[in-house]
Formats: structure tokens, sequence, C-alpha cells
């Protein structure tokens, strides 16, 4: 038994299922481990059984309580794909087969770590401060599954027992082929054409192959399974990935077809297209590039103090006009013709949320937003992003900040909006800024700047060098992985997909001027008019 009567954790058992996933990916887990426990300091006993499972076992000091050993391990499973935490997620029946047990398809556990150096790990066992060196490197997935817990735990509460909900955090489906490599074998008859599913989904997502290439050995190494070997993959991936393109473009053009025959159709994407208006002449790149960066001194010398006096309202309004600066930059385009959903993807923000801002941050920027089109069938709200006269030799006096403006990165859907204008604030600061010189640059509170930094130096992504902060070279897209937030993102997508194609449904309604007899009248219903008796009709004359 994993657990003690008391229902305390001596060891901490680790159990790498080949049922989890892919042989291959259960090597990959091991490896990386390893890596993590022997970084931490720890020692630990592994075995393997006949099936190709692994078995780690960690043994404690000190006892560690059933909730903290749960978290511990399954924030593990978080970042290996075929560790099965279950053993820990039951605290009267939770069990593991130990070395020399007999296997269920026969055989035996094998011991793989020497015997003599397996009986001193168990006498001379971990002490705390290597458990807690392993708990700061997983501390990504341990906020993670915290918080896939309290939402888990909210939907729970929200949801009736009988109405099934989709689990919060669920993965889909060819997602989860690509992380385990395990696939339904009544759907594909063969690893090639699981591969290709995956890769149609990746190409109908708008991935490149530079991107699929670099997440086979990241957070899908399932799908690199899949190829069976490195030379099969090197052979392979480029001949498949043109023939997913080929399949997804394919898809586009049978729908336009399908559009032209008359037929009813919904074409979703996930950006509301429209024409520009006013016929204005586009602006050359370089131009778009200086306006930004004009309108950056702009934000930060001005509107940024003035945004500060509207509590949390502002911080958004701070974040969104960051976001459309951000949006100028990428776009290289002085108009925003998209719809709400886009930018509440890109701010980690609902749609209403967004809808709601806009209008408040047109007439707060001072001119800089302006609203010059109304949303009109498909097309949304059309904004011009200028520089305002009263504004422009302030700007030309005021030189250029370094680096990127973003609105909200990935890894600050998690961290939340205070955070995100802090690690702006050190990342973009002229030098180098202590707390006090944060707190007056943001003009947030002590108490939140003083959370976000410790949040962030938690995660590593900012240290504290004679009481200056500086970032580090942590990886943040990365790091937003491990936190979930792409998850997130995904599910954020799927779901302005499903509503934007009920709109665009509806609004198709009225594109049929043919108007049918039952629109007009229907054969159920009394509509007959019974005129008033004499009497009545003289007295109301």
């Amino acid at each position: 038994m994993v657990h003690g009567t008391d229902g305390s954790v001596s060891t901490l058992c680790l159990d790498l299922d080949t049922s989890k996933a892919h042989k291959a990916v259960l090597e990959e887990d091991i490896a990386q481990i390893r890596r993590l426990l022997s970084g931490s300091g720890l020692r630990w006993v592994e075995d393997f059984s006949p099936s190709g499972g692994r078995h780690v076992y960690i043994p404690l000091r000190e006892l560690m309580s059933a909730s903290e050993a749960r978290e511990l391990v399954e924030a593990l499973a978080l970042t290996a794909a075929s560790l099965d935490p279950s053993p820990h997620q039951n605290i009267t029946d939770g069990c593991i087969r130990v070395p020399g047990s007999i296997h269920k398809s026969g055989g035996y556990q094998i011991l793989v770590t020497p015997l003599s150096e397996a009986y001193d790990i168990l006498r001379r066992r971990n002490g705390s401060d290597a458990i807690a060196r392993l708990q700061a490197a997983l501390m990504p997935e341990l906020r993670r599954q915290k918080e896939l817990a309290a939402r888990r735990a909210k939907a729970a509460v929200r949801t009736p027992h009988s109405v099934p909900a989709p689990r919060p955090g669920a993965e889909l489906p060819l997602r989860r082929v690509a992380r385990t490599g395990l696939y339904d074998t009544a759907r594909y008859k063969s690893p090639s054409e699981a591969r290709m599913a995956v890769l149609n989904h990746f190409s109908a997502c708008g991935w490149t192959r530079e991107h699929v290439q670099n997440e086979l050995t990241g957070q899908f190494p399932g799908l690199a399974a899949l190829y069976g070997t490195p030379a099969n993959q090197e052979r392979l991936l480029s001949t498949e990935w043109a023939k997913a393109q080929a399949y997804a473009s394919s898809g586009s053009d049978q729908n336009a077809r399908t559009r032209k025959a008359g037929e009813k159709d919904v074409l979703i994407n996930n950006t509301s297209p429209t024409g520009l208006t006013g016929g204005a002449i586009k602006p050359s790149s370089g131009a778009i590039h200086q306006l930004v960066n004009d309108l950056e001194n702009i934000l930060y010398a001005v509107l940024d103090h003035r945004l500060q006096a509207r509590g949390r309202e502002g911080l958004s309004l701070r974040l969104l006009i960051r976001g459309l600066l951000a949006y100028m930059r990428a776009k290289e385009t002085d108009i925003v013709d998209v719809g709400c959903r886009t930018l509440a993807v890109a701010m980690g923000k609902h749609h209403v949320t967004i809808a709601r801002l806009l209008p408040v941050l047109a007439k707060a920027s001072d001119g800089i937003l302006t609203k010059v089109a109304d949303a009109r069938h498909k097309a949304a709200d059309v904004y011009l992003i200028q520089l305002p006269e009263q504004y422009q030799q302030l700007a030309r006096e005021l030189t250029w900040r370094r680096g990127k403006i973003h609105a909200i990165r990935p890894v600050f859907r998690a961290l939340g909006d205070a955070a995100a204008l802090v690690y702006e604030a050190i990342e973009r600061g002229r030098r180098s800024p202590t707390t006090a010189e944060i707190v007056r640059t943001t003009g947030i509170s002590r108490n939140a700047i003083t959370k976000a930094l410790a949040d962030m130096e938690a995660l590593a992504m900012i240290r504290r060098d004679e009481g200056r902060w500086k970032t580090t070279s942590v990886n943040l897209r990365d790091l937003a992985t491990r936190l979930g937030v792409q998850d997130d993102y995904q599910a954020h997508i799927s779901r302005n997909r499903r509503e934007r194609a009920a709109w665009h449904a509806y609004l198709d309604r009225f594109l049929n001027a043919r108007m049918m007899e039952t629109d007009l009248y229907d054969y159920e219903r009394e509509e007959h008019w019974i005129p008033p008796d004499d009497a009545a009709l003289w007295l109301a004359a």
C-alpha cells in the first residue's frame, strides 16, 4: 500500500505505464524524470515490468501528507504523459507492484538499481530540502494543477449532476494522440493514418511545419513516436505535411464551391474580415512602425497616468491599448477592423468585456482611438488609430523604448493583468527598476506588485540583483505551456468559432428574399376578427 494507516506517505511512488503513452514516449518520460530528480538532489530506486512500464520509488525521511503527495505526483504527471498518478489518488486502496512481484502478464518486476545501492537509498532517505527543490522546479505544474482543481470544483457546483458538462481543462482527442502516441484502432487502422489525422488537425489550426517540428521534441512526443524511428520522421514529415496542407486547402475550396452552388453553409473564421472604409491610402510599413513608437511614448508619458485613476477598469484599458498597438505593428496598419472575439483571444478576456471597454477607451484616449464605421452584418466596428496634433511635439521629444509592446502574452493569462504590467516595467525600463520604482511607474498597489513579483520569481521569470529586478532568459512560451495556458487558448478559440458560426447562420437567414406563406400566416392560429355587437359599437362612438 502506498499510504499508511494515518494517510501519510513515506515513499513517493511513480508509475509509468505503457497504457498511458507509447513505449517511446515512456522512455523519454523516464529520462526526463531522472534529470529532474537528480537536479533536485533526490535519490530513487527504479524497476521495470515485462510490459515495458517503469516504477520509481522516492523514499522520504519525513512523512508527507496524502494531499501534498498527491499534488506533487499529479504535477509530475503533467510533465510526463505516461505517468499514472492513481496510486496516490486513492488513500485507502492506492498500491503499486514492488520489485520481485509477479506481473499479471507473466514474469516479475525486475530491479534496475543495484541491490546494495537500493538498500542504501532506502536506509538513508531523502530530506525535506530536496523535496522543496523538486517542488520549486515543478512550480508551474503545481500552480496549473491547483487552478484546474478550482475550476472543476466551480463547474461541479454550477452544473446539475443530471446534465453532463465538459470537464474543465479537457484535452482535444487529436492533441492527446500527439502527446501520448496512443490512438483508437477502431478509427485509425495504422500509425500512418493517426499521424495524418494529427497533421491535418495542426494544418487546419494554422500551424507551420517548423512549429510542428519543434513540438516533436516538446509537448507532442507521441507524434514523433508514431513515426517509429528518427530516419522515418525525417523522410516522411515533409511529404505528409504537404499532404495535410493540401487537404486543408481543398476543404476550404470545397466549402466555397458549396456556397456558390446556393447551399447554406457557414464559413467559420477566427476574425471578422472587412474592407477598409473611407478610401484612405495605406501608409507605408516604416510610417506605421514610427507611428507605433510615437504612440508608445504618449502611452507611457500621458495616457497611462490618466487611466490609472480608473482602478481595475483602467488596468484593462491600459492593456487593451497595448494590444491595439501590438496589432498595428504586427499587421502594419492603422485601421483596426477585427471583431471583439478576436481581441478577446489576444487579451485573454471575454468578448463582452472587450465590447464594453472599446467605447470607453475611445473616449478616454483623447483622439488616439476613433471609431470611423459601425458594425454591419458580418463586419465588425472599424477604428482608426492616429497621433493627435496636440501630442506630436511631445512624441518627437521623447526617445523610443527598447523591445516590443505586448497586450497579454499567453503566460499572463495565468498570472494576471498586474503581473503583465509589472513584467513590462522590468523588461522595457530604461534601467533595472527597484520595487518602489515599479510601484511609481505602474501605479499599481504595492501589495499587488509584491505578489506579482513573488509569483514571477518563483517561476524563474525574474531575479533580484542588488535590490533591482531583472528578467531572466526563461522561455515564456514554454512556461505558458507548462502552466496549461495553451489549452485555455484553444478552448477560447473553439468557443469563439461556435458562437460566430451561430451568429453567421442567423444572419444568413435574411439573405434569402423569398417569403413563404407560412411566414405570414399560421393555419393553427386563430387570428380572425369577431365584430362587436351594435350596442358596443354605439357606446364606442
